[in-house]
């Protein structure tokens, strides 16, 4: 069974969030959710809530497959906690699956994780993501590497199956 975190905090976009962990779940994946408490309640930015399952300091990338960070504006809220950030660049030294769509770049950027990455996101942090030394393309979903990316919720069929893809092919070897 695939173990997956996907981390969250106030006004993540509803979609991307819900859409992956629910997609995921039904293909057999274990997905929990993480926040800054075990157990708080997150709201979306259309209001739809989210209790975390485990909190930042909880979140152990040696037994996880995939992290997935969420849009919306929760990615400048992620992006301050050290603990986030740790996990982030763990996965990235483990090679393990990342996820981001749309602002969720934003954490990938303050972890220092995407110099030489071919990545797409929304246009809106283009800059945040070349100033970080990535590659940006206006494609709907890029893969590079242990990085899945794609720009908006418009693109999460096309995400969701290059990420699926992905973890098939990482955790089949």
């Amino acid at each position: 069974m695939l173990h997956v975190v996907s981390l969250v905090h106030d006004q993540f976009e509803d979609l991307e969030l819900w859409y992956p962990v629910l997609r995921l779940r039904e293909a057999g994946a274990s997905v929990l959710l993480a926040g800054e408490k075990a157990e708080a309640e997150y709201h979306g930015k259309y209001g739809v809530p989210a209790r975390a399952d485990i909190s930042f300091d909880e979140v152990d990338p040696d037994s996880i497959d995939a992290l997935l960070v969420p849009g919306g504006w929760a990615p400048d809220k992620l992006r301050r906690f050290p603990k986030v950030l740790d996990a982030v660049r763990a996965m990235f030294r483990q090679e393990k699956v990342v996820g981001q769509i749309c602002h969720a770049g934003w954490v990938l950027v303050s972890a220092g994780v995407l110099n030489g990455y071919r990545v797409t996101s929304t246009p809106g942090i283009r800059d945040d993501m070349t100033n970080a030394g990535a590659v940006w393309l206006d494609e709907p979903v890029v893969v590079d590497r242990n990085l899945v990316s794609s720009r908006r919720p418009p693109d999460l069929p096309d995400y969701l199956k290059a990420l699926v893809k992905l973890l098939q092919e990482k955790t089949v070897r």
